[in-house]
């Protein structure tokens, strides 16, 4: 990062005087039916920033910059598997200036390849069907240096949603690890545009007889369908062997085409700009302090755009990314290694965390317990009950005790930053989580249509439950929804959807015309779906959505996602949750996924014997028992109370599944979103069994719930 863009940067990273709005009101900006536009609270006159530096437009001249300041920086790091030991190792790193060679020699080989088999010309897309690993960046970067695009597959995705997505973005080359190759043959006949194939992993070891090696088997089994494959480091030599000037890409010109996961119907393949990016990752680089010294950990796919924004902040500034060794259970493994000096992260994830944390101290015996409890009561009350502008998370004696302790046993004692995005997370558990890590940790909210990011929370900004300010690089408003019952004029809050405009917002949906005039106004506001309400500090909350909204037998509208993150955020032995009501009935019903681990406690409780956890099969039907289910609507309601549910927002029926939501059968995206109608088809045989049990109980035993 130039010295210019570092100071704008750090200088807009505090919060306003105490008192004043995160987010004003443009004068005047009112319209009909609308709230008036809000920016930035520094952004009031000047509009949405479009970079931090002048000389950087593109994300190609962000990574070229840091190299050259940066060479001999640690730039990406993985954890090499030794086979005779069967165990990863600790990091190795390559440089930026390392890097920047090897993306340089990539993008020349792989434009070579691609006119040989007849594609000639910029801006084409690039498929991309890895895990998270230093050669998806030198991909990437390599695309970006010959003005080609990058196009996201997900390393989970089947193959129906892989072969739509080649054939829907005309991709003639696919960069895969190892795993994928094979389906990539197999779907080649029914992919015509598909030509190349390039490996991210090794295809020999130099040892193999003749004809013997991966690359002759594979190019064997894709001869008939006219494909050839190749090595990532036999391309770069290709382009080391064959040297080109860059082709740089211009501002408006595709940076990628990121297809939306979707949660019904085929994906939508958002279209985004390097001014998208270069606007993005200005935005984030004002959220948190970002420098050569600070170190990223790659876990959250990159195929998603949150990851993807996080990680072009941090080549912006220099930063070290060390990418995880591909178990998300052992995540903390790698924490514990890199010590993470910011972490971008989802709801499940610090759901995760939080239940693991209270286990081992607010809830433990004895002194321990009794310590944990005294600690985070103190500094929650510094935190919620102090006067304006005086609240805190941080304490002298009790962090030094305390916080680094259990921060430092997950690895995180250097995050000094923590973005949760993707999905709500539960208030509670926010504030639970700024004191544990007496650090900055923030809300987000954003789109793939808005480069993943629009509001966030600002620095002194201690509140719960909302998204924060928007951000410098977007302006929005709110639309009134009259079916819904929202209003821009309602008080003492403007309510409506949520609508975004700036260098931020997307382009269009790649060959979709007729989406792409839906989700936009005629004036240029991308219409976001998400119901909001904005405050008098101009601070953005998120209280429904137009289709998400459930309307019960009794004419009451309920937020079923609002009503799961409160759960989640404060049952630890839940690990999904959905909340399900239909239109004909006046109750709601569930069904849950439990955290073997912390279920195992409660389920000995409940039923007088222990049953081991990792006999998932027992567990689950134990679960299955009444005295169970009893107990489980028992600490449902205790929340919900303790959340000031409304009467008809308690769960009245339930099922404990082991993992009921899955990527493998269809239920979660790749970003692990929940597809809701698909989950209500599956499970709607448990869903009539539970409203059969609610009206077979007797008006007394209703009355108990």
């Amino acid at each position: 990062m130039s010295c210019l863009a570092l100071d704008e940067a750090q200088k807009l990273i505090p919060g306003p005087p105490s008192g004043s709005p995160y987010s004003v009101p443009v004068p005047g900006s009112e319209k009909e039916g609308r709230s008036a536009v809000y920016r930035h609270w520094r952004r009031k006159d000047a509009g949405p920033v479009r970079t931090l530096d002048p000389s950087i437009q593109s994300m190609h001249d962000a990574f070229e910059q840091t190299a050259k300041r940066n060479a001999n920086g640690k730039f990406l790091g993985h954890r090499p598997y030794d086979p005779a030991t069967q165990k990863f190792g600790g990091y190795v790193w390559e440089t930026y200036g390392q890097i920047q060679k090897r993306r340089a020699n990539f993008g020349v080989g792989l434009i070579t390849l691609l006119e040989d088999v007849g594609s000639v010309g910029i801006q084409q897309g690039v498929g991309l069907w890895c895990q998270n690993r230093p050669e998806w960046q030198i991909v990437d970067l390599g695309c970006m240096s010959q003005s080609l695009y990058s196009v996201s597959i997900y390393d989970t995705l089947g193959p129906d949603t892989t072969e739509y997505i080649i054939n829907h973005a005309s991709l003639t080359a696919v960069c895969s690890s190892l795993a994928h190759i094979p389906t990539l043959i197999k779907l080649a006949p029914r992919c015509p545009s598909l030509k190349l194939i390039i490996a991210l992993d090794p295809l020999s070891n130099g040892t193999e007889l003749p004809g013997m090696s991966k690359k002759d088997l594979l190019n064997t089994m894709a001869a008939e369908t006219g494909i050839k494959i190749h090595y990532i480091r036999d391309v770069e030599a290709l382009g080391e062997a064959n040297p080109r000037p860059y082709h740089a890409p211009r501002p408006s010109d595709t940076i990628t085409i990121n297809y939306t996961s979707g949660t019904t119907g085929d994906p939508k393949g958002v279209i985004l700009t390097h001014a998208n990016a270069v606007a993005a990752a200005s935005s984030s680089m004002t959220i948190c302090r970002q420098t050569k010294n600070d170190v990223v950990c790659s876990y959250l796919p990159l195929a998603h755009i949150f990851e993807r924004v996080t990680e072009g902040a941090a080549i912006w500034a220099g930063a070290a990314i060390g990418f995880f060794h591909g178990n998300i259970i052992e995540l903390v493994e790698d924490f514990k290694l890199l010590r993470p000096t910011a972490l971008s992260s989802v709801p499940r994830l610090y759901n995760r965390f939080g239940g693991a944390i209270k286990g081992q101290t607010v809830e433990a015996p004895g002194f321990k317990g009794s310590l944990s409890r005294h600690v985070v009561q103190t500094k929650l009350n510094n935190l919620v009950q102090a006067p304006q502008g005086k609240a805190s998370n941080t304490h002298m004696f009790y962090d030094r005790i305390w916080s680094r302790k259990v921060s430092a046993a997950l690895g995180l004692e250097r995050a000094a930053t923590m973005v949760s995005g993707s999905a709500p997370i539960d208030p509670t558990l926010q504030q639970f989580l700024r004191v544990v890590f007496s650090n900055n940790f923030v809300q987000g909210y954003g789109l793939t249509e808005t480069y993943a990011i629009a509001l966030c929370q600002l620095v002194g900004d201690f509140s719960a439950g909302n998204c924060g300010a928007v951000a410098i690089g977007s302006e929005v408003c709110l639309m009134d929804v009259p079916d819904m019952e929202y209003l821009s004029s309602d008080k003492p809050h403007p309510r409506g959807e949520l609508l975004i405009r700036g260098p931020t917002v997307f382009k269009e949906y790649f060959k979709n015309e007729t989406e792409t005039k839906k989700a936009m106004t005629e004036d240029g506001w991308f219409r976001t779906g998400d119901i909001a309400s904005i405050d008098e500090l101009g601070r953005v909350k998120i209280i429904d959505r137009r289709k998400n909204v459930l309307k019960l037998a009794q004419g009451e509208y309920i937020s079923p996602e609002r009503i799961e993150n409160v759960y989640l955020g404060n049952l630890p032995w839940l690990a999904q949750a959905y909340v399900h009501g239909d239109s004909t009935q006046a109750n709601l019903v569930a069904v849950f996924g439990f955290q073997p681990d912390m279920f195992a406690a409660f389920l000995s409780k409940n039923i007088g014997k222990d049953i081991p956890v990792t006999d998932l099969k027992a567990m689950e039907a134990a679960a299955q028992d009444p005295k169970v289910r009893k107990a489980v609507l028992k600490e449902l309601l205790r929340v919900g109370k303790k959340a000031k549910f409304n009467n008809y927002e308690h769960v009245r029926a339930v099922r404990m599944l082991a993992e009921p939501f899955t990527i493998e059968n269809e239920l979660l995206t790749p970003t692990l979103k929940l597809k809701r109608p698909q989950t209500a088809k599956k499970y709607r045989t448990e869903i009539d069994e539970m409203y059969a049990e609610i009206e077979a109980a007797t008006p007394v035993a209703r009355a108990k719930l």
